[in-house]
Protein backbone atom coordinates (compact mmCIF):
# COMPACT_ATOMS: atom_id res chain seq x y z
CA UNK A 1 0.00 0.00 0.00
CA UNK A 2 1.38 3.59 -0.87
CA UNK A 3 2.32 5.49 2.36
CA UNK A 4 0.46 8.55 3.71
CA UNK A 5 1.11 12.37 2.96
CA UNK A 6 1.37 14.51 5.48
CA UNK A 7 -1.54 16.26 4.61
CA UNK A 8 -3.54 12.63 5.10
CA UNK A 9 -1.58 12.71 8.78
CA UNK A 10 -3.06 15.53 9.33
CA UNK A 11 -6.50 14.87 8.41
CA UNK A 12 -6.74 11.91 10.71
CA UNK A 13 -5.20 13.88 13.39
CA UNK A 14 -7.66 16.41 13.06
CA UNK A 15 -10.20 13.53 13.17
CA UNK A 16 -9.17 11.56 16.18
CA UNK A 17 -7.23 13.87 18.51
CA UNK A 18 -8.59 16.30 21.20
CA UNK A 19 -6.10 19.47 20.83
CA UNK A 20 -6.10 23.06 19.38
CA UNK A 21 -8.09 25.51 19.36
CA UNK A 22 -11.26 23.25 19.03
CA UNK A 23 -10.43 20.72 21.92
CA UNK A 24 -13.29 22.43 24.03
CA UNK A 25 -15.35 22.08 21.74
CA UNK A 26 -14.92 18.56 20.67
CA UNK A 27 -14.84 17.49 23.97
CA UNK A 28 -18.45 18.83 24.64
CA UNK A 29 -19.68 17.11 21.59
CA UNK A 30 -17.67 13.75 22.72
CA UNK A 31 -19.57 13.61 26.41
CA UNK A 32 -22.89 15.00 25.17
CA UNK A 33 -22.84 12.24 22.42
CA UNK A 34 -21.71 9.61 24.90
CA UNK A 35 -24.17 10.00 27.57
CA UNK A 36 -26.98 9.92 25.36
CA UNK A 37 -25.62 6.92 23.49
CA UNK A 38 -25.07 5.45 26.54
CA UNK A 39 -29.28 6.30 27.71
CA UNK A 40 -30.11 5.03 24.44
CA UNK A 41 -28.40 2.10 24.57
CA UNK A 42 -29.49 1.00 28.19
CA UNK A 43 -33.37 1.76 27.07
CA UNK A 44 -32.89 -0.67 24.47
CA UNK A 45 -31.65 -3.02 25.98
CA UNK A 46 -34.21 -2.77 28.87
CA UNK A 47 -36.81 -2.88 25.90
CA UNK A 48 -35.16 -5.52 24.62
CA UNK A 49 -35.05 -3.50 21.13
CA UNK A 50 -32.90 -4.31 18.84
CA UNK A 51 -33.66 -1.09 16.56
CA UNK A 52 -33.07 0.87 19.30
CA UNK A 53 -29.94 -0.42 20.49
CA UNK A 54 -28.60 0.15 16.56
CA UNK A 55 -29.51 3.71 17.19
CA UNK A 56 -26.68 4.19 20.17
CA UNK A 57 -24.22 2.30 18.69
CA UNK A 58 -24.59 5.01 15.39
CA UNK A 59 -24.21 7.91 18.03
CA UNK A 60 -21.54 6.28 20.12
CA UNK A 61 -18.56 8.57 19.32
CA UNK A 62 -16.70 5.63 21.80
CA UNK A 63 -14.25 4.82 18.44
CA UNK A 64 -13.07 7.65 18.38
CA UNK A 65 -10.45 7.33 21.67
CA UNK A 66 -9.68 4.37 20.62
CA UNK A 67 -8.50 4.49 17.20
CA UNK A 68 -6.68 8.04 18.61
CA UNK A 69 -4.93 5.55 20.42
CA UNK A 70 -3.83 3.90 17.82
CA UNK A 71 -2.55 6.59 15.72
CA UNK A 72 -1.21 8.02 18.95
CA UNK A 73 0.33 4.94 18.87
CA UNK A 74 2.14 4.52 15.69
CA UNK A 75 3.30 8.44 15.93
CA UNK A 76 4.28 7.44 19.07
CA UNK A 77 2.39 11.57 20.22
CA UNK A 78 2.77 10.62 24.10
CA UNK A 79 0.06 13.75 25.05
CA UNK A 80 -2.56 12.25 22.63
CA UNK A 81 -2.10 9.21 23.48
CA UNK A 82 -2.72 9.50 27.54
CA UNK A 83 -5.08 12.37 26.24
CA UNK A 84 -7.35 9.01 24.30
CA UNK A 85 -6.52 6.56 26.72
CA UNK A 86 -7.96 8.70 29.02
CA UNK A 87 -11.50 9.38 27.39
CA UNK A 88 -11.28 5.70 26.80
CA UNK A 89 -11.44 4.49 30.31
CA UNK A 90 -13.39 7.53 31.62
CA UNK A 91 -15.62 7.09 28.98
CA UNK A 92 -16.50 3.79 29.53
CA UNK A 93 -16.81 4.51 33.42
CA UNK A 94 -19.33 6.86 32.46
CA UNK A 95 -21.62 4.45 30.04
CA UNK A 96 -21.36 1.76 33.38
CA UNK A 97 -22.45 4.25 35.54
CA UNK A 98 -25.46 4.99 33.21
CA UNK A 99 -26.37 1.56 33.11
CA UNK A 100 -26.40 1.43 36.69
CA UNK A 101 -28.63 3.92 37.06
CA UNK A 102 -31.60 3.04 34.52
CA UNK A 103 -31.28 -0.26 36.17
CA UNK A 104 -32.62 1.44 39.38
CA UNK A 105 -35.20 2.60 37.51
CA UNK A 106 -36.37 -0.48 36.44
CA UNK A 107 -38.65 -2.64 38.64
CA UNK A 108 -37.15 -5.86 37.34
CA UNK A 109 -33.64 -7.55 37.28
CA UNK A 110 -32.40 -6.52 33.60
CA UNK A 111 -30.55 -9.59 32.96
CA UNK A 112 -30.27 -12.70 30.65
CA UNK A 113 -32.87 -14.50 31.92
CA UNK A 114 -35.70 -10.92 31.24
CA UNK A 115 -33.58 -9.47 27.83
CA UNK A 116 -32.57 -10.92 24.49
CA UNK A 117 -29.77 -7.79 24.15
CA UNK A 118 -28.37 -8.85 27.66
CA UNK A 119 -28.26 -12.79 26.46
CA UNK A 120 -26.68 -12.21 23.40
CA UNK A 121 -23.22 -10.04 24.82
CA UNK A 122 -22.34 -11.91 28.33
CA UNK A 123 -20.67 -15.23 26.53
CA UNK A 124 -18.35 -13.58 23.65
CA UNK A 125 -16.62 -16.14 21.44
CA UNK A 126 -13.38 -16.61 18.82
CA UNK A 127 -15.85 -15.89 16.32
CA UNK A 128 -16.58 -12.45 17.63
CA UNK A 129 -12.52 -11.63 17.65
CA UNK A 130 -13.08 -12.18 14.20
CA UNK A 131 -15.37 -10.02 13.72
CA UNK A 132 -14.25 -7.72 15.75
CA UNK A 133 -10.35 -7.54 14.33
CA UNK A 134 -12.00 -7.32 10.52
CA UNK A 135 -14.31 -4.36 11.55
CA UNK A 136 -11.56 -2.61 13.28
CA UNK A 137 -9.45 -3.05 10.06
CA UNK A 138 -12.06 -1.66 8.27
CA UNK A 139 -12.91 1.22 10.63
CA UNK A 140 -8.98 1.96 9.82
CA UNK A 141 -8.62 1.50 6.51
CA UNK A 142 -11.79 3.98 5.93
CA UNK A 143 -9.84 6.79 8.21
CA UNK A 144 -6.68 6.46 6.13
CA UNK A 145 -8.73 6.77 3.09
CA UNK A 146 -10.85 9.52 2.84
CA UNK A 147 -12.77 8.46 -0.52
CA UNK A 148 -14.64 5.06 1.20
CA UNK A 149 -15.36 7.16 4.50
CA UNK A 150 -18.96 6.78 4.30
CA UNK A 151 -18.49 3.34 5.44
CA UNK A 152 -18.09 4.19 8.94
CA UNK A 153 -21.81 4.24 9.92
CA UNK A 154 -21.53 0.27 9.07
CA UNK A 155 -18.16 0.04 11.11
CA UNK A 156 -20.14 1.81 14.13
CA UNK A 157 -23.01 -1.24 13.76
CA UNK A 158 -20.59 -3.54 13.81
CA UNK A 159 -18.03 -3.29 16.57
CA UNK A 160 -20.47 -3.20 19.61
CA UNK A 161 -18.87 -0.71 21.90
CA UNK A 162 -21.77 1.37 24.10
CA UNK A 163 -23.99 -1.34 24.48
CA UNK A 164 -22.04 -4.24 26.38
CA UNK A 165 -20.88 -1.77 29.10
CA UNK A 166 -24.34 -0.57 29.12
CA UNK A 167 -25.29 -4.27 30.17
CA UNK A 168 -22.19 -4.41 32.56
CA UNK A 169 -23.82 -1.61 34.43
CA UNK A 170 -27.61 -3.08 34.24
CA UNK A 171 -26.25 -6.16 35.00
CA UNK A 172 -24.17 -5.22 38.41
CA UNK A 173 -27.18 -3.33 39.34
CA UNK A 174 -28.94 -6.36 39.17
CA UNK A 175 -26.07 -8.30 41.54
CA UNK A 176 -25.25 -10.67 38.27
CA UNK A 177 -21.55 -10.18 38.67
CA UNK A 178 -20.68 -13.16 36.32
CA UNK A 179 -22.97 -11.80 33.23
CA UNK A 180 -21.59 -8.22 33.87
CA UNK A 181 -17.89 -9.71 33.54
CA UNK A 182 -18.90 -11.35 30.31
CA UNK A 183 -20.30 -8.91 28.92
CA UNK A 184 -17.12 -6.79 29.97
CA UNK A 185 -15.04 -8.94 27.99
CA UNK A 186 -16.70 -8.54 25.24
CA UNK A 187 -16.30 -4.62 25.50
CA UNK A 188 -12.48 -5.50 26.10
CA UNK A 189 -12.46 -7.84 22.62
CA UNK A 190 -13.48 -5.36 20.20
CA UNK A 191 -11.29 -2.79 21.72
CA UNK A 192 -8.64 -5.09 21.72
CA UNK A 193 -9.22 -6.07 17.96
CA UNK A 194 -9.83 -2.38 16.86
CA UNK A 195 -5.94 -1.65 18.53
CA UNK A 196 -4.52 -4.85 16.99
CA UNK A 197 -6.10 -4.54 13.63
CA UNK A 198 -5.78 -0.55 13.59
CA UNK A 199 -1.68 -1.12 14.34
CA UNK A 200 -1.78 -3.39 11.29
CA UNK A 201 -3.36 -1.15 8.78
CA UNK A 202 -1.39 1.88 9.64
CA UNK A 203 1.88 0.14 9.31
CA UNK A 204 0.43 -0.85 6.18
CA UNK A 205 -0.04 2.66 5.15
CA UNK A 206 3.91 3.69 6.38
CA UNK A 207 2.07 5.58 8.49
CA UNK A 208 4.35 6.22 11.54
CA UNK A 209 6.92 7.91 8.27
CA UNK A 210 5.35 11.06 9.08
CA UNK A 211 6.64 10.66 12.80
CA UNK A 212 10.64 11.55 13.63
CA UNK A 213 12.55 9.06 12.59
CA UNK A 214 14.11 8.63 16.01
CA UNK A 215 15.88 5.06 18.13
CA UNK A 216 13.64 5.87 21.25
CA UNK A 217 10.74 6.79 19.19
CA UNK A 218 11.04 3.78 17.47
CA UNK A 219 11.20 1.52 20.59
CA UNK A 220 8.83 3.19 22.42
CA UNK A 221 6.24 2.47 19.87
CA UNK A 222 7.38 -1.25 19.80
CA UNK A 223 6.86 -1.43 23.20
CA UNK A 224 3.37 0.11 22.77
CA UNK A 225 2.44 -2.60 19.96
CA UNK A 226 3.96 -5.41 22.21
CA UNK A 227 1.15 -3.92 24.74
CA UNK A 228 -1.47 -4.18 22.68
CA UNK A 229 -0.58 -8.08 21.43
CA UNK A 230 -0.58 -9.06 25.12
CA UNK A 231 -3.60 -7.07 25.68
CA UNK A 232 -5.22 -9.42 22.86
CA UNK A 233 -3.88 -12.62 23.75
CA UNK A 234 -5.05 -12.25 27.14
CA UNK A 235 -8.65 -11.56 25.76
CA UNK A 236 -8.41 -14.75 23.85
CA UNK A 237 -7.94 -17.57 26.54
CA UNK A 238 -11.34 -16.32 27.83
CA UNK A 239 -12.60 -16.85 24.37
CA UNK A 240 -11.71 -19.72 23.30
CA UNK A 241 -12.90 -21.04 26.60
CA UNK A 242 -16.68 -19.77 25.97
CA UNK A 243 -16.48 -20.99 22.45
CA UNK A 244 -14.92 -24.41 23.38
CA UNK A 245 -18.28 -24.76 26.17
CA UNK A 246 -20.85 -23.19 23.92
CA UNK A 247 -19.43 -25.20 21.29
CA UNK A 248 -19.74 -28.27 23.49
CA UNK A 249 -23.94 -26.74 24.92
CA UNK A 250 -24.72 -26.60 21.67
CA UNK A 251 -23.22 -30.10 20.42
CA UNK A 252 -25.61 -31.62 23.31
CA UNK A 253 -28.63 -29.79 22.83
CA UNK A 254 -28.61 -30.64 19.36
CA UNK A 255 -28.09 -34.27 20.02
CA UNK A 256 -30.19 -35.00 22.53
CA UNK A 257 -33.02 -32.82 20.73
CA UNK A 258 -32.71 -34.84 17.56
CA UNK A 259 -33.13 -38.34 19.62
CA UNK A 260 -35.86 -36.57 21.78
CA UNK A 261 -38.05 -36.21 18.57
CA UNK A 262 -37.31 -39.81 17.43
CA UNK A 263 -38.24 -41.06 21.11
CA UNK A 264 -41.40 -38.82 21.09
CA UNK A 265 -43.00 -38.78 17.98
CA UNK A 266 -44.43 -42.07 17.32
CA UNK A 267 -46.37 -41.52 20.39
CA UNK A 268 -48.19 -38.20 19.22
CA UNK A 269 -45.37 -36.17 22.16
CA UNK A 270 -43.83 -33.01 21.37
CA UNK A 271 -40.27 -31.61 22.50
CA UNK A 272 -40.95 -28.43 24.08
CA UNK A 273 -37.13 -27.59 24.94
CA UNK A 274 -33.61 -28.98 25.61
CA UNK A 275 -31.35 -27.08 28.01
CA UNK A 276 -28.13 -28.31 28.52
CA UNK A 277 -26.00 -27.30 31.56
CA UNK A 278 -22.55 -28.92 31.82
CA UNK A 279 -23.01 -32.93 31.82
CA UNK A 280 -26.90 -32.48 32.32
CA UNK A 281 -29.68 -32.04 29.74
CA UNK A 282 -33.21 -31.03 30.48
CA UNK A 283 -35.65 -32.52 28.43
CA UNK A 284 -39.44 -30.95 28.11
CA UNK A 285 -41.46 -33.21 26.48
CA UNK A 286 -45.83 -32.76 26.35
CA UNK A 287 -48.24 -34.96 25.06
CA UNK A 288 -51.06 -37.03 25.48
CA UNK A 289 -51.66 -40.42 27.57
CA UNK A 290 -49.74 -42.39 27.65
CA UNK A 291 -46.21 -41.30 27.94
CA UNK A 292 -43.73 -42.58 25.95
CA UNK A 293 -41.66 -45.12 27.84
CA UNK A 294 -38.08 -43.29 29.40
CA UNK A 295 -36.62 -46.71 29.15
CA UNK A 296 -36.62 -46.41 25.11
CA UNK A 297 -35.35 -42.94 25.37
CA UNK A 298 -32.00 -44.15 27.03
CA UNK A 299 -31.73 -46.57 24.79
CA UNK A 300 -31.88 -44.01 21.94
CA UNK A 301 -29.24 -42.24 23.61
CA UNK A 302 -26.86 -44.95 24.12
CA UNK A 303 -27.43 -45.62 20.71
CA UNK A 304 -26.52 -42.57 19.59
CA UNK A 305 -23.12 -42.12 21.66
CA UNK A 306 -24.61 -39.91 24.27
CA UNK A 307 -24.87 -42.76 26.61
CA UNK A 308 -22.51 -40.62 29.23
CA UNK A 309 -25.11 -37.46 29.66
CA UNK A 310 -27.10 -37.14 32.81
CA UNK A 311 -30.53 -36.60 30.81
CA UNK A 312 -33.28 -35.69 32.83
CA UNK A 313 -37.16 -35.72 31.18
CA UNK A 314 -39.97 -33.20 32.28
CA UNK A 315 -43.10 -34.92 30.93
CA UNK A 316 -46.63 -32.96 30.94
CA UNK A 317 -49.33 -34.63 29.96
CA UNK A 318 -51.74 -32.69 27.95
CA UNK A 319 -55.38 -32.58 28.48
CA UNK A 320 -57.94 -30.61 26.90
CA UNK A 321 -61.46 -29.89 28.59
CA UNK A 322 -64.56 -28.55 26.41
CA UNK A 323 -65.19 -25.18 27.71
CA UNK A 324 -69.11 -25.20 28.87
CA UNK A 325 -71.71 -23.47 26.76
Amino acid sequence: MAGLTENDVARMRDQLFFEGPQRSRRLSRFWLLLLLAAVIAAAGIVSDSTATVIGAMIVAPLMTPILGVVLAVVLMDMANLRRCLWLLVAGAGSVVAVGWAVGLLVPYPVVAATSTQVASRITPRLVDLAAALATGAVGSVALARSDISDTLPGVAIAISLVPPLAVVGLTLEAGHAHQALGAFLLFATNVAAILASGVVVMALYHVSRASTDVTTRAVRRWGATGIIVVFLAVVIVPLWANSDTVDRTTTRQAGVGAVAEEWVNPAGWTVVGVTAKGDRVLVDVTGPKPPPELRRFRTYLDAAGLGQLDVRVSMVISHYSPVPN
